[in-house]
C-alpha cells in the first residue's frame, strides 16, 4: 500500500468537466456549451500570432510589459498594477495560493464559477458557499457568511452561469463590509459584454482590499490561447508576481492578446452582435414558455419546468446537432446554459426548442 498521499483537500476536488464539443455519430455540430465567441478572434490577433510563430523557440517576455502597457492604455489602468496569466483561472489560483491556506476560508456564491472552490481546496483552504437570491448575488448573504477566517471573497459580475449582475453600489457595499484582512475578488470574465462597465476598476483605485480578474477567452475569442489578467493594489500584485512562473504566458498568446485588446472596433462589433442575438433568442424562447433572467453576458440560462424536461431538451438538441451546457453541477438542475451563437445558431436553437416543446405536448 503506497504511503504517498496528496495534500488535504486535493481529493475533495471533483475533476473539471468542460463543455462538450462532440455528439456521437454527428459531424456537423454547433458548440454552444463553453461561451465562446462565434465570430472568433480579431483578424489582427490571428496575424500577430502568425508573425511570431517562427520565434517559438525563444522564451517569451517574462514581464509581459507590452501586453500590460496595451491593457493599461485601453482601460485607463496603471500597467505596473497589471498581472498576466494563463487565463484568469491562473490569477484565481495565484490569489488562493498566496493568501489562503489551512484554516482559512474562501467565500463565493452557490452558483459561482467552479474554479473558486477548486483553487481554494488546492491551497488547503475551506470553501464556503452562500445562497444567491433568485440567481443573483446576495451581498447580505455574503457579508453574513464572512468570519474571522475569511481571506478571499469571490464574485463574478456578471455571473456565470446565471448571466445576472449586481450594481456598482452593491459591490462597493460588499467591499466596505468584508472583514479586515480579507480581499474582494471581482471576476470580470464577461465584463466586456456590458457597455461602459469598468468591472470595478474605480473601486480598486479607491480601496486597498479589491482586485479584479479578466480574460481574453470570451469576447476576444482567444480561449485556445489561454491568456488572462488581473488588476489590483500594487502590494497585492507584487505578491502574486512572486508565485507566478516567469514564462507563464506563451509568445503567441502574448502577441494575440496585445493585438486583441488594441482592436477596440472589433470588440464593439462583437458586443453589438452578441446583444442583438441574445435579446432575440431570449424573446424567442420566452414565447415558447422557456424563461430566462436578463443576461449581461454572451449566454442565457434557459429554465425549464423540472430537471427531467431540461435533460430531455438537451438530448433533443443534441439530435439536432446543437450542444449546450447542463448546469446541475452549479445547483441549477432545471436549466440549460446556452451560448449566444451567430444568427444561424440562434435560429436553429429556437426552432429545435419549439419542436421539442411541440413533441412534448403531443
Amino acid at each position: 500500500m503506497t504511503k504517498i498521499e496528496p495534500q488535504p483537500g486535493i481529493m475533495d476536488i471533483a475533476l473539471y468537466q468542460g463543455g462538450a464539443a462532440h455528439v456521437a455519430g454527428m459531424t456537423n455540430v454547433v458548440k454552444l456549451s463553453s461561451n465562446e465567441n462565434p465570430l472568433g478572434p480579431s483578424q489582427r490577433a490571428v496575424e500577430a500570432m502568425q508573425d511570431v510563430a517562427a520565434n517559438m523557440h525563444r522564451y517569451p517576455s517574462s514581464d509581459h510589459a507590452a501586453l500590460r502597457q496595451a491593457i493599461g492604455e485601453v482601460h485607463g489602468l496603471d500597467p505596473e498594477r497589471v498581472i498576466c496569466g494563463a487565463g484568469s483561472d491562473e490569477i484565481i489560483a495565484f490569489l488562493c495560493q498566496s493568501f489562503t491556506g489551512p484554516g482559512d476560508e474562501v467565500l463565493f456564491t452557490e452558483h459561482g464559477f467552479g474554479m473558486y472552490r477548486i483553487s481554494a481546496l488546492a491551497a488547503g483552504a475551506t470553501p464556503v458557499e452562500v445562497k444567491e437570491r433568485e440567481r443573483v448575488t446576495d451581498v447580505d448573504a455574503l457579508l453574513a457568511g464572512c468570519s474571522d477566517r475569511t481571506r478571499l471573497v469571490f464574485i463574478a459580475n456578471p455571473n456565470n452561469p446565471t448571466g445576472t449582475m449586481i450594481s456598482e453600489t452593491e459591490v462597493a457595499r460588499l467591499a466596505e463590509g468584508i472583514p479586515e484582512g480579507a480581499l474582494l475578488v471581482l471576476d470580470g470574465a464577461y465584463a466586456e459584454y456590458v457597455e461602459g462597465f469598468d468591472a470595478g476598476a474605480a473601486l480598486i483605485e479607491a480601496r486597498d482590499n479589491v482586485v479584479m480578474t479578466r480574460t481574453f477567452s470570451k469576447i476576444y475569442g482567444l480561449g485556445g490561447a489561454r491568456v488572462g489578467w488581473g488588476y489590483g493594489p500594487k502590494p497585492i500584485i507584487d505578491v502574486l508576481n512572486r508565485v507566478r512562473g516567469p514564462f507563464n504566458v506563451s509568445v503567441t498568446g502574448l502577441a494575440a492578446a496585445e493585438a486583441s485588446v488594441l482592436d477596440t472596433e472589433y470588440v464593439e462589433r462583437c458586443r453589438t452582435e452578441n446583444a442583438k442575438w441574445r435579446s432575440w433568442l431570449a424573446e424567442a424562447l420566452a414565447e415558447l414558455g422557456v424563461a430566462s433572467d436578463v443576461s449581461c453576458t454572451n449566454f442565457i440560462l434557459a429554465r425549464f419546468g423540472d430537471q427531467a424536461e431540461a435533460e430531455a431538451c438537451d438530448l433533443y438538441l443534441q439530435t439536432q446537432g446543437l450542444i449546450v451546457r447542463r448546469v446541475a453541477g452549479y445547483k441549477l438542475p432545471t436549466a440549460l446554459r446556452i451560448t449566444i451563437g451567430d444568427e444561424d445558431a440562434c435560429r436553429r436553437v429556437a426552432t429545435a426548442v419549439r419542436d421539442f416543446k411541440g413533441g412534448a405536448r403531443a
